[in-house]
């Protein structure tokens, strides 16, 4: 029941504001969105309760003649994410209170609908369904990026069209030779969980799937739509794009490519982890040599999201579950910084760095969450992004060393860039294009100090994530994965699976 509400309710809401008068659509957007928020940490607690499953899955037949199903569930793959979904909508919307010209039900409807898709990619439990919800989630983000995107908006959103349109034929092409070789019983996750399929098919799978997840995540070498599109997009696209949609990638690498294919992925998998480790280091490199402070934050991501796709690909408890937590505190910390970005190109005209200075002098408050922010997103022991960054290493270093290591170094980078941004935009001198910085709008004020607990709460006190990621899911795809590999090979990956 909780689970169809959260699709639901979103949908109903952005029709909703079709009766709302222009100038109250982004408060009625936000109310709208508190609802799912509700749901959403009542799906958690009742989660980790494991009390009246029901509650928290829908099944009912949607087309019969190829048997699919309209099935969304809730579990502990899935849970982390929607709350970070839930928790990231309404803040986002409340970004757009500090800007007039944002204050477009056009928009608002386009976030709420985006809002609804996104649950339903995280809960579908039906391929069908799931790329359904993955094709829905895209359309509002081409309009929001042609409409209010930045000068070479045409451009990018034409790129970043091609790209997702391509990624999206190949898992279409994924999802019906999946369908074709699992004797076109339905496309429910139960059947493509259990039924065998050869290696040589399951090889032509993983390609078709890894290449669209590579894309929308992004890993190396499909990244290169990102920066100019996280650029060039209005902030509350960038804020879309980075806290949200680009977990659905991630997500979907742990949810389908790693238990329908794990043939594949014991051949290919070291492959695939090399790709996300030349992605932390280049983004992480690349990084330190901005000067735009949304093009410092793109490659920033870039290297993030490969740290978090290699603990996907360690196989690894642990691996696995730090790269559920280090998700949302990605997502988190992503929001605030591109926040913090748009509050201050707004009040001085910029994003460059060698433009910016002192802002510290006129908004103590700006700067000392920013600190907050910024040391999260390092990985500072206490704050949210230290836990999800040493489970994915822990699980990491035992089986691949040499790749824990290298990996280890996007912290080492993270410092550098993050710390050398702060510095440019909050301690050096007051500039002409600082000196008038003006205060913060209240929304503004409410967000960053939301964000900034958050990455405090989960760094002191990170059980709270824990409890939901540690779950048996993870041990019944593991399993399901060891049983499916052959005798050679099954042996090796029991070990790893089970450490």
């Amino acid at each position: 029941m909780i689970s169809i509400l959260l699709i639901i309710t979103p949908f109903i809401s952005a029709i909703g504001l079709l009766f709302l008068k222009k100038e109250h659509a982004n408060y009625g957007a936000f109310i709208f969105s508190i609802p799912n928020l509700i749901l959403a940490i009542v799906a958690a607690i009742l989660h980790v309760q494991n009390t009246n499953h029901d509650l928290l899955s829908t099944d009912f037949i949607w087309i019969p003649d190829l048997n699919i199903h309209f099935k969304v569930g809730i579990d502990g793959i899935n849970i982390a994410l929607l709350l970070l979904t839930n928790l990231l909508t309404p803040l986002i919307i409340l970004s757009t209170f500090s800007t007039i010209q944002n204050q477009n039900k056009a928009l608002y409807m386009l976030i709420l609908s985006m809002h609804a898709a996104l649950n339903g990619v995280f809960m579908a439990m039906d391929m069908f369904l799931y790329y359904v919800c993955w094709e829905a989630a895209l359309i509002p983000i081409y309009f929001i990026l042609f409409r209010w995107g930045g000068e070479n908006k045409e451009k990018i959103t034409i790129k970043f069209f091609l790209y997702t349109l391509v990624g999206s034929l190949f898992m279409l092409a994924g999802i019906i030779l999946l369908y074709i070789k699992t004797g076109s019983n339905g496309f429910g996750i139960e059947i493509f969980y259990t039924t065998m399929i050869s290696e040589n098919s399951q090889k032509i799978i993983f390609i078709l799937l890894f290449a669209a997840y590579a894309v929308k995540i992004p890993i190396f070498p499909f990244h290169s739509w990102q920066p100019e599109t996280y650029t060039q997009a209005p902030t509350v696209g960038t804020m879309l794009l980075s806290g949200i949609m680009l977990k659905m990638g991630l997500y979907s690498i742990i949810r389908w490519l790693i238990p329908i294919t794990p043939i594949a992925i014991s051949d290919w998998g070291d492959y695939a982890m090399i790709l996300c480790l030349i992605g932390v280091l280049y983004g992480g490199i690349i990084a330190i040599k901005q000067k735009h402070i949304k093009t410092l934050l793109a490659y920033s991501s870039l290297s993030h999201v490969g740290l978090i796709a290699l603990g996907l690909f360690s196989l690894s408890i642990q691996g696995i579950q730090g790269a559920l937590i280090q998700m949302v505190s990605h997502g988190i910390n992503v929001v605030g910084l591109f926040l913090i970005a748009d509050s201050i190109q707004r009040r001085t005209g910029t994003y460059a760095l060698d433009q910016l200075g002192g802002i510290r002098q006129k908004s103590p408050f700006l700067a000392t969450t920013c600190l907050i922010i910024v040391l999260g997103s390092i990985g500072l022991p206490l704050t949210n992004g230290f836990v999800g960054e040493f489970l994915i290493l822990l699980g990491i270093y035992p089986y691949y060393t040499w790749i824990a290591v290298l990996g280890s170094l996007t912290i080492v980078l993270g410092a550098v860039y993050m710390l050398r941004l702060y510095q440019k935009i909050f301690l050096d001198s007051l500039t002409n294009n600082t000196e008038h910085f003006s205060p913060l709008h209240w929304s503004e004020k409410t967000i960053l100090g939301i964000i900034t607990i958050l990455v405090i709460i989960i760094g002191v006190y990170p059980d709270l994530l824990l409890q939901l990621t540690n779950t048996k899911e993870i041990e019944e795809i593991k399993e399901l994965i060891n049983r499916a590999l052959p005798d050679y090979r099954r042996i090796i990956y029991y070990h790893i699976m089970l450490h």
